[in-house]
């Protein structure tokens, strides 16, 4: 029996659990990020060591030298090839091969599709990368009244800003979906509809990625006062 002095025995049972059941959750929390960037980066070296190192003669492989298998050999010979590769196509010689080699690849008609599709997806991704989004901005989509997270890419030209019936123009803003950023839809705007904010693009692909459960720092310097 006990009397209203008396503690109740299960509120530090309860206490102590639920202060295990935080930290467990919070160790969740730094251990999984790190163990999954560490994983994806172990299995993503092993991935092109298993794709390079069967392409090197055996006899320089150096596995035979040093009698073990180090992960990240094929890596290292990839880079290096790659850099030998960019810096030969940029010369006199390199472009003249490749261009030689190019006009192989357009008298294939299957072949052709392939590499012309290929080669516009690197060119996009690597080879242009001054072409990035310039700023966030907020646009009122899919109607008025409800606004959406975009990037500015580049102002509207050609037959696209000839034709719309605007005077100030349009820009090309890319809308991404959440939680994969890297679908979406390009939408053109007038300048005068489009918002923009001064959280960096970084920021912004956070906030769209969390489904808006990750905010900019409010005592960022570069985050707008009462955002």
């Amino acid at each position: 029996m006990t009397t209203p002095f008396d503690e109740d025995p299960n509120k530090h049972r309860v206490g102590f659990l639920g202060g295990l059941r935080s930290s467990f959750f919070t160790g969740i929390v730094v251990i999984l990020p790190i163990a999954l960037t560490i994983w994806l980066v172990w299995t993503l070296i092993g991935w092109v060591d298993g794709f390079v190192l069967p392409l090197v003669p055996s006899t320089i492989q150096p596995e035979k030298y040093i009698g073990i298998n180090l992960r990240g050999v094929g890596l290292i010979i990839f880079l290096v090839f790659t850099v030998l590769v960019g810096w030969i196509a940029k010369g006199l010689i390199g472009r003249s091969l490749l261009r030689f080699a190019e006009d192989l690849v357009d008298r294939m008609p299957v072949v052709r599709s392939i590499y012309s599709g290929v080669k516009q997806i690197a060119e996009t991704v690597f080879a242009q990368s001054e072409r990035s989004f310039e700023k966030a901005c907020l646009i009122e989509y899919p109607r008025r009244g409800i606004w959406a997270i975009g990037f500015i890419s580049t102002t509207a030209k050609g037959e696209v800003a000839e034709s719309a019936a605007t005077t100030n123009g349009l820009v090309s803003v890319f809308v991404p979906t959440t939680p994969n950023p890297t679908s979406g839809f390009l939408l053109f705007f007038p300048k005068d509809d489009i918002i923009e904010l001064e959280m960096s693009v970084e920021d912004a692909a956070k906030l769209v990625i969390s489904a808006g459960l990750v905010y900019p720092n409010p005592k960022d310097p570069s985050v707008p006062e009462g955002s």
